[in-house]
């Protein structure tokens, strides 16, 4: 069964965006090497507010061939409540409703790949209520912001955690944790 990756880049003080929902904190790290991003992934999952930031920041509307040169022709659930635009020839799979009522869907349409989370948090979190987090994968930046959209916005203690790997990639602090099931 494919796994279920949250694979994200996060502030030293634990923010995946700031107040006006930017990145620009992440894009100014110069680094000879980029952490890893989902590998095994042939689904990819995400909600409106990360969908629309990345449309609007790589203007993909107007330059809709660059969607495949980042995603290739993986599909992408995109959880929202409304109409959203798509780029000309892109895979996106809109989502209205509850995770674990989209789990077979999206289950299905990864065959044996993993699914990765690309954001946010709380979507992340969603996954982790629906019982359907296998991984949490962060690469913490030299950076911090004064607020913005939490890492996690929901308490997971210790004893369902389970540290896999930590290593630095170039500025960043590559950590990887297995989300165990509630005892």
């Amino acid at each position: 069964m494919p796994r279920i990756v949250f694979e994200t880049a996060a502030t030293l003080n634990g923010f995946i965006a700031d107040e006006e929902n930017s990145l620009d904190w992440l894009f100014a790290v110069v680094s000879d090497e980029q952490p890893p991003v989902a590998p095994n992934a042939t689904v990819q999952v995400e909600g409106s507010t990360t969908y629309e930031w990345v449309l609007e920041h790589e203007n993909l509307m107007a330059n809709p061939q660059k969607w495949a040169e980042y995603f290739g022709e993986k599909p992408t659930f995109v959880f929202t409540r409304r109409d959203l635009p798509v780029p000309e020839g892109a895979d996106v799979r809109f989502v209205r409703g509850a995770v674990a009522d989209a789990l077979p869907t999206i289950r299905e349409a990864a065959g044996d790949g993993d699914i990765w989370i690309v954001g946010g948090g709380d979507l992340a979190a969603q996954f982790l209520d629906a019982g359907a987090l296998d991984e949490i994968s962060v690469s913490f930046a030299p950076a911090t912001v004064t607020g913005g959209a939490p890492l996690f916005p929901r308490g997971l203690n210790a004893d369902r955690l389970r540290l896999k790997s930590a290593k630095a990639v170039g500025q960043f602090a590559h950590l990887v944790f297995d989300v165990l099931p509630p005892n």
